[in-house]
């Protein structure tokens, strides 16, 4: 057997057999088959979230999955195939290129390009930061971003997205009541349903979401009806399109700090991939933060967003327990094959914008949830005052987008949530020890109250 210490890759080991209910380690494979059917399952598991954040944002549909396929390859080969992931669409673009751009929420964007530039400078600092990553370890990070910030930003960043879904669906009450039936539909999934389906609950509650649309516009003639005219003249295979980058300096000071972000957000999963497989994954965090970095980069200079691992395929790896880092490779395939179909790109267009925007309530909401779920999962102390002065704080500054400016460069709410919830942890760390008194009952209790 190779020995994994030295070698880039691994040895896979085959496994065969009955293996209901077995666990299937990164380092061993499935026959083909499985392997196949598995990887579809992840394509399938990250479609929902991965075509949407693109749709919010104007891009291509069929670049997005594209450069997310090409992404997974690019971060596979990186990590030497040694960590479980799939690198999809990440939703901590989304405010600050609509914000860069002027998108009004419908159809493509025009100015796209913009905010390719800036994602092509992120990229660049998240692969940086991956490099230091692998010459110093990740101490660090977890000293400047503790559970307590990076629960903090990624509330804020939901929070300050909540405006865009709400406004997307205010054209009219129709509009508003088919976000109503969206929202239902995905909640229905989610709650009634188990196992990988309910793992779904984006993709199928959407689905649901757009037969009712059908079903009323379509059928009983309420509202603007589905046109498949677009569908119908798209051929099979093609090329998506390709959008050059523009390289402005505002844009790029503006949307460069969701590197920190990414940063974050990975970290915590490679952490938690790690807890499921028992494999200690630290000395492979560095070459994930380059491989991600170097696959945004990658993925916005050809037209596509900015990509991160995703909770939707680690949620996928918590039910079956296969972690063979191989599926991935099947997956990235399938998203590829996809990218090329016009068709396909042309069937996502024709999705509702009331049922978008209903979608995207659930999704920022989650987003929100999402780091609320960070600070319960480590204990997190809102009693302390440097705790709870900074989440207040952060929070603020997200949802109300509260906006710094010097000179020409102006930062936006979730880049003033994200180092102010970084400056004033480091600020206000020495004394965290210190408890808000429980003298104090006012209409505020609930948040300010002693844990």
């Amino acid at each position: 057997m190779a020995n994994t210490n030295t070698s880039w890759f691994p040895k896979w080991r085959k496994r065969e057999g009955n293996l209901d209910g077995a666990v299937i380690a990164p380092d061993e494979r499935l026959p083909l088959g499985p392997t196949v059917i598995m990887g579809l399952q992840h394509t399938v598991a990250m479609f929902g979230a991965t075509v949407l954040m693109p749709l919010l944002m104007g891009f291509d549909a069929n670049m997005a999955i594209l450069m997310s396929g090409i992404g997974t390859l690019l971060f596979f080969l990186v990590v030497g195939g040694r960590v479980p992931s799939y690198l999809g669409s990440s939703a901590a673009f989304v405010g600050l290129v609509i914000a860069v751009t002027g998108y009004s929420g419908h159809g493509a964007n025009p100015n796209i390009g913009v905010a390719l530039g800036g994602i092509i400078a992120c990229g660049v600092i998240y692969t940086l930061i991956g490099f230091v990553v692998m010459a110093v370890g990740t101490r660090w990070i977890e000293r400047l971003m503790p559970p307590v910030v990076t629960g903090a930003v990624v509330m804020a960043i939901g929070l300050n997205l909540a405006p865009i879904a709400i406004n997307s669906v205010s054209a009219s009450s129709f509009d508003s009541w088919m976000a109503v039936v969206t929202v239902l539909c995905i909640g229905s999934v989610a709650v009634f349903t188990r196992g990988l389906v309910q793992r779904l609950l984006l993709l199928l509650g959407l689905v649901a979401a757009y037969l009712i649309y059908m079903l009323v516009t379509n059928v009983m003639g309420l509202g603007a009806p589905v046109d498949f005219t677009a569908v119908a003249q798209a051929p099979w295979f093609g090329l998506p399109t390709i959008t050059t980058p523009v390289f402005s300096t505002h844009a790029m000071l503006m949307i460069a700090p969701v590197a920190v972000i990414l940063v974050a957000e990975n970290l915590g999963h490679i952490k938690a991939v790690a807890g499921m497989t028992g494999k200690n994954l630290d000395p492979y965090m560095g070459r994930a933060f380059v491989g991600d970095g170097l696959a945004t980069l990658l993925s916005a200079s050809a037209g596509g967003t900015g990509v991160t691992t995703y909770a939707e395929n680690i949620g996928v790896m918590a039910v079956t327990k296969i972690y063979s880092t191989l599926i991935f490779v099947a997956a990235a395939i399938v998203a590829i094959v996809l990218g090329f179909s016009p068709k396909f790109g042309a069937l996502i267009h024709t999705i509702p914008g009331p049922v978008l925007g209903g979608a995207s309530i659930v999704v920022f909401g989650l987003i929100a949830v999402a780091g609320a779920r960070i600070w319960v999962q480590n204990q997190v102390d809102l009693g302390l005052n440097g705790n709870l002065i900074m989440v207040a704080v952060t929070l603020v500054l997200g949802a109300g987008n509260f906006t710094l400016s010097l000179g020409g460069f102006s930062m936006g709410g979730i880049g003033t949530a994200t180092f102010g919830a970084i400056l004033l942890n480091a600020f206000l760390s020495r004394n965290k020890q210190l408890k808000t008194q429980p003298e104090i009952k006012t209409g505020t209790e609930a948040a300010l109250k002693d844990h």
